[in-house]
């Protein structure tokens, strides 16, 4: 949130600077992120006035200016602004300085031949305004020679305030002030509720008929009412504050929004039909909001709406078809209270973020919805004139009286700071806290504005930060004596292993969101759990699979230029029965090319399951006694992807993905791990020294022909059962399809080691192997290849 000091001070009187400011700010929660003073950056600039204005010689649209900036003398310099002229006040720019609104350093220049010492400045190029017509056209007796910035009260920093979610009462300025003033940086200006009086009766009848989503409508009329440009103090504020005035109406509204954390809203009534009311919205109902765009609302969602249509999206938008504008004679004025939560699922059903938005959602002062709306209708009538109506109201705000029971023991306890029973009382009063109760424990009341504060950890909170979390002494955890012990359980274990393998065989590891959209769900197996508050429809329900966000994660990549990527990730998959460790793993794009393989080729199952083996074996599964079956999920591509499987028990997933999931991407293989299912490693003794085979291995090739629907694993498998004893070792080595092979069948080679322990195998012996193999092989319906 961004606000000038010239806002803090209109609430805090106070003496400090604004680094003291600054630091109290950070020091109390409320992080300042920035501070930014337009008068540093137009401190070269300086106030002149144009003695003579004459034809450039050389181009008719510029003029040879004389201008004095304070030395009583002319300066030369070359302007095309068409209110040049002698006599005009301006705002002059000397050699060297820079001009923020075209990012250029001024320098002496020739234009068109006739040098140029400086420039006359528009209210664009001085990033004052959107005016560029002209240059800047000061008052007749503004002081020549003096500072411009200084002149003009630019002087006026502007701090960057990063507001926590739990602190909605500092969502205005008067909230901050209301900090400040607690820590002893100034005091804090009560705020004058004026006395309207009843008035006369109100121009439109309102009411809420959504008693959930809007507890509280309020609003006052004021006809009589001429809206003009707002005057320069308000403009100014909201200028520095990133908010463009529009009127007096609207930036009355934004003064408030701003400064008090309370939205308000303001109709033209002459483009209301009959009354207001909030109601939930129909389905299939539209609004041209404010923003210019059209939203088809939800049924559920709480609007406010006339007999005609709808009007404003409640507490996040409202409706060009009633807003005002310089033709508005008479005004309605609405304060409302609206449900938190159901200003965050509206908001995020429709994609909308706004100011009002971001109050209402984290909760405003309920105890502050009358008193702003008189005072806004006061500011309106200050401003615009006009007569103000009796106020209206429909249901009530829910200020419900809240108390903590309190020991200020809790904070040594909690807080780790012995601060004095006494100063704890004063902490809490000066924050607006009621504290009654001469002996522990006291009965705090909580002011209304205070959502947060929900126990005595909250009042803990609020003393350690006041009296100074920097007070805070920094204490060791105690430890055991000698070497500390091993803390590490063997799932994290497992973790870091997995991490370290991925990253050394040369992937990439991804972190993406937990959560995702439904949509997105639902293409990978859909989800078992949903968000009740999501940061956005986006992020709405738990995972079931890592792969949305990988999938994600390399679409990003590719089209930012990447050829080839390799990701992993560590995560955790949300079922129904629970969470599941889970590592998964996504290859895109292309192998990359190489002097040794030649071109580049796409990834295809292959390589994945070659990381998932790799993974599996780091994770202590018996991969050898590992089988491939079909099918794996939906969204793998059928017949190009298959599960690993340990017995009936499915340890990973791999393939090429469906091309329904890939959006953009095109082409992915990718796989999932199912760590929760890996058998956990037993425990082994240490093992025997190596000892190597006293006897040569034999080695015997065979070529088989195979019928294509027999899988290349199930014959390595059976050969290797054919003699147990002598063959330790059986490797796919080749695999032919097509010409020179029969129809409906492909040539798979295979290279069979036999290990003799006590003595040379005979002749004999090697042939009965090879024909045990040869009979193991078919079984499976294959024959050795001529």
């Amino acid at each position: 949130m961004k606000f000038p000091l010239s806002w803090l001070t209109r609430y805090l009187e106070t003496t400090a600077s604004v680094d003291e400011l600054a630091a109290a700010m950070t020091r109390l929660g409320l992080e300042v992120e920035g501070i930014e003073n337009p008068a540093e950056a137009l401190k070269p600039f300086v106030i002149a006035r144009v003695l003579t204005a004459e034809r450039h010689p050389q181009a008719d649209k510029l003029q040879v200016l004389s201008v004095d900036t304070g030395s009583g003398t002319g300066l030369q310099v070359v302007c095309g602004a068409p209110n040049a002229r002698a006599g005009l006040v301006g705002v002059f720019g000397p050699p060297g300085a820079h001009v923020p609104g075209l990012d250029v350093v001024l320098k002496v220049a020739a234009i068109r031949g006739v040098e140029s010492n400086g420039m006359m400045c528009s209210s664009r190029e001085l990033m004052l305004g959107d005016d560029h017509d002209g240059i800047i056209e000061l008052a007749a007796d503004a002081p020549v020679g003096t500072s411009f910035a200084q002149w003009a009260g630019l002087d006026d920093p502007v701090f960057d305030v990063a507001i926590t979610p739990n602190r909605q009462d500092c969502m205005g300025v008067y909230g901050i002030a209301r900090d400040l003033a607690a820590a002893g940086m100034g005091v804090l200006k009560a705020i004058e509720v004026p006395a309207l009086g009843d008035g006369g009766p109100i121009a439109v009848p309102v009411r809420t008929d959504d008693p959930q989503g809007c507890p509280a409508f309020y609003a006052r009329s004021v006809s009589g009412v001429s809206n003009g440009p707002s005057p320069k103090w308000l403009q100014d504020l909201l200028t520095k504050a990133g908010l463009r005035p529009i009127s007096a109406l609207v930036d009355v509204t934004n003064y408030f929004s701003i400064g008090h954390g309370r939205p308000l809203h303001v109709y033209d009534v002459a483009k209301l039909t009959g009354g207001l009311v909030a109601r939930k919205a129909r389905a299939g109902e539209q609004l041209l909001a404010l923003n210019g765009k059209t939203y088809t609302l939800a049924e559920g969602m709480t609007v406010i709406a006339d007999d005609a249509h709808v009007h404003d999206i409640g507490g996040i938008m409202g409706g060009m078809d009633s807003g005002v504008s310089e033709t508005t004679t008479e005004v309605l004025i609405e304060a409302a209270y609206f449900d938190p939560a159901r200003i965050g699922e509206t908001g995020r059903a429709l994609g909308l973020t706004s100011d009002a938005r971001s109050r209402f959602e984290r909760g405003v002062d309920p105890g502050f919805v009358e008193p702003g709306l008189d005072l806004a209708a006061a500011m309106v009538r200050e401003l615009c004139g006009g007569t103000v109506s009796a106020m209206a109201k429909s249901g009530e705000a829910p200020v419900v009286a809240r108390t903590v029971s309190f020991d200020p023991a809790r904070t040594l306890a909690l807080g780790g700071l012995e601060v004095p029973a006494a100063e704890q009382r004063a902490i809490l009063e000066r924050l607006g806290f009621g504290v009654s109760g001469a002996d522990a424990p006291w009965t705090v009341s909580v002011p209304s504005w205070r959502r947060d504060v929900d126990g005595a950890a909250d009042l803990v909170e609020e003393v350690v930060r006041l009296h100074g979390l920097d007070r805070v002494v920094s204490t060791p955890l105690p430890r055991a004596e000698g070497v500390a012990k091993p803390t590490a359980t063997p799932a994290q274990k497992l973790e870091r292993r997995l991490k370290r393998l991925m990253a050394g065989r040369g992937l990439d590891e991804g972190v993406t969101w937990s959560f995702i959209a439904e949509e997105e769900a639902a293409r990978f197996g859909g989800h078992h759990w949903r968000l009740e508050n999501p940061l956005s429809a986006e992020l709405a329900v738990m995972r079931t699979s890592l792969l949305p966000g990988l999938v994600a994660a390399a679409e990003r990549n590719m089209a930012r230029g990447a050829q080839s990527v390799r990701l992993f990730q560590h995560g955790r998959r949300y079922l129904a029965e629970g969470e599941k460790p889970t590592l998964a793993v996504l290859l895109a794009g292309d192998t990359g090319r190489d002097w040794r393989a030649g071109k580049a080729r796409v990834f295809d199952a292959f390589d994945v399951k070659a990381e998932v083996l790799a993974a599996l074996a780091a994770a202590g599964a018996p991969v050898e006694r590992l089988q491939t079956v079909q099918p794996a999920s939906a969204h793998y591509h059928p017949g190009r992807s298959a599960k690993l499987v340990l017995g009936k028990v499915a340890l990973a997933e791999f393939g090429e993905l469906h091309p329904d999931v890939l959006g953009d991407l095109g082409h992915a293989v990718a796989a999932e791990i199912f760590l929760d299912a890996v058998p956990e490693r037993k425990v082994r003794r240490a093992r025997p020294a190596f000892s190597p085979p006293a006897l040569q291995p034999v080695r015997r090739d065979f070529a088989f022909l195979v019928p294509q629907g027999v899988q290349a694993e199930a014959l390595v498998r059976a050969v290797k059962g054919a003699e147990k004893s002598l063959i330790v070792d059986v490797q796919l080595f080749d695999r032919v399809a097509g010409a020179g092979v029969p129809e409906g069948q492909v040539s798979l080679a295979v290279a069979v080691t036999l290990q003799p322990v006590e003595k040379t195998l005979t002749d004999a012996e090697i042939e009965a192997v090879s024909a045990a193999v040869v009979a193991a092989a078919g079984k499976l319906g294959a024959s050795l290849r001529g």
